[in-house]
């Protein structure tokens, strides 16, 4: 005999009190906000002065390697997948959280202080990539966390809405870290920016980790993992029996992330920034003016984003996502052409037209993984899921297009290879079967180890 779900909780996992909904809500935008800035703000120095202070000694090559410091976090995002998907279907989801973001904090503010290679000679890119690594462990273990606790509080017909919350985060991240890298080359400008300026973003971090930590204190524990809890349902051993029975799941969920994550990181990743400031560059604009493009471009993925989220609970995940891939080839047929003309207002409307796709590719994500897994092993699964995705996708994203374009003297090849991972995103899509508004509880785990993969009964 079971024992009952705990006081003020539904048999579906949803938590009673608006109030409690609402703080969830701040509480995941919030905190991957600030996860998210910490993340951004190393790509976007990347591309403005890490080439240059860390890595100037190998020359012609200096920004290709810098470029791959980038990537080289998202090689450990699966360990960080792994260990809190593990501990987070074990001991639940917020005590993930807390982890995640002190862990971030500390190597941001810890980048911030680090000396150039002028100074402690090859020390200083090989510390720069043990803090890189840091942030890729905890951004790894952030995402699943902070996903499950916006969906599994909130109503069947709103996850859309909800899970659109820590995904918001990431736009915010970008619009918080481009903004502050902009003000500061106000602030700090021609060689203070290279002195001492860049450094200004990465120690506001412990500012904003102890709001963040603040924040998520004060936040109820998800109700699908309590009722799990309550149960004694809990996985011994989650990560086994997710690969156990899921692993074609996780891969196809994986390559739908990758479509986006490799678009989106031509800006998250920094690359963007770096070839429209380069002097020798065929574009050659100036630091500040790119940022601030940047900065308004995140506004519109912002806004895409929780308009996607919203859309997705109307017409289903899937229909959502089919928009998203015709929007972001759109976006990335348009950009190059655009940035190459060399006018910043130009540029940011390619940026923001990229971002409407890229929105309505990410908005629903949230909702959709969770959607896809079983409620005992689904931190394990949106985890490593997104972890991989973010690998074949992002990871060196920026690092590929540097180096086809030192190949090939244009833009071109880049952007067939954004249209390339586009079109897998599309095809991983449709490879899905629609499951907004399945069950989410410990009462329905039959239902949802279905697979939802077409031409698969079970997983």
């Amino acid at each position: 005999m079971t024992a009952p779900p705990p006081q003020g909780f539904t048999p579906t996992g949803t938590i009673a009190s608006t109030t409690d909904r609402r703080r969830v809500v701040f509480a995941t935008v919030v905190g991957t906000t600030v996860e998210w800035y910490d993340f951004f703000i190393y790509a976007t120095a990347v591309g403005l002065v890490f080439g240059q202070l860390f890595f100037a000694p190998l020359g012609a090559n200096s920004a290709i390697i810098a470029f791959a410091t980038v990537g080289v976090s998202f090689l450990f995002r699966p360990l960080g997948a792994f260990l809190a998907g593990h501990f987070g279907d074990k001991y639940g989801r917020k005590v993930v959280l807390m982890w995640t973001l002190i862990l971030m904090g500390a190597a941001t503010a810890l980048i911030g202080v680090l000396p150039t290679y002028e100074a402690i000679g090859v020390w200083a890119p090989i510390l720069l990539v043990l803090l890189r690594i840091l942030q890729g462990i905890s951004a790894g273990g952030e995402w699943g966390g902070a996903v499950l606790m916006a969906v599994e509080h909130a109503p069947k017909k709103r996850r859309g809405v909800f899970g659109a919350a820590p995904q918001i985060g990431v736009p915010l991240g970008l619009l918080l870290a481009s903004g502050v890298m902009a003000l500061m080359t106000v602030i700090a400008p021609g060689d203070a920016f290279l002195q001492w300026g860049w450094r200004i973003p990465f120690l506001l971090s412990v500012v904003l980790i102890l709001v963040g930590y603040y924040v998520r204190r004060r936040v109820e524990e998800s109700p699908v993992f309590t009722e799990l809890a309550a149960r004694k349902e809990k996985a011994q051993m989650p990560i086994i029996q997710l690969f156990r029975k899921h692993t074609l799941l996780v891969v196809i969920a994986a390559l739908v992330f990758a479509g986006n994550n490799a678009v989106g990181y031509m800006t998250t990743g920094g690359y963007i920034q770096g070839y429209a400031t380069n002097p020798e560059g065929p574009v050659g604009l100036e630091r500040g003016p790119v940022l601030w493009a940047v900065t308004g471009s995140a506004v519109t993925w912002l806004l895409s984003t929780f308009l996607a989220g919203w859309v997705s609970d109307r017409i289903g995940r899937r229909s959502t996502y089919i928009i998203g891939w015709i929007l972001q080839l759109v976006g990335v047929f348009t950009l190059f052409p655009l940035v190459n003309t060399g006018n910043v207002g130009l540029l940011f409307l390619g940026l923001a037209i990229l971002t409407i796709g890229l929105g309505f590719t990410y908005g629903p994500q949230a909702a959709l993984y969770s959607e896809l897994f079983p409620a005992s092993i689904r931190f394990s699964g949106v985890s490593i899921s997104y972890a991989i995705g973010a690998i074949l996708g992002g990871a060196f994203a920026p690092t590929i297009a540097q180096a086809l374009v030192q190949a090939t003297g244009s833009t071109t090849a880049v952007t067939w290879y954004l249209v390339g991972m586009t079109l897998v995103g599309l095809a991983a899509t449709l490879l899905l079967r629609d499951r907004s508004g399945i069950p989410l509880g410990p009462d329905h785990e039959a239902e949802q180890s279905v697979s939802p993969i077409y031409g698969l009964a079970k997983a």
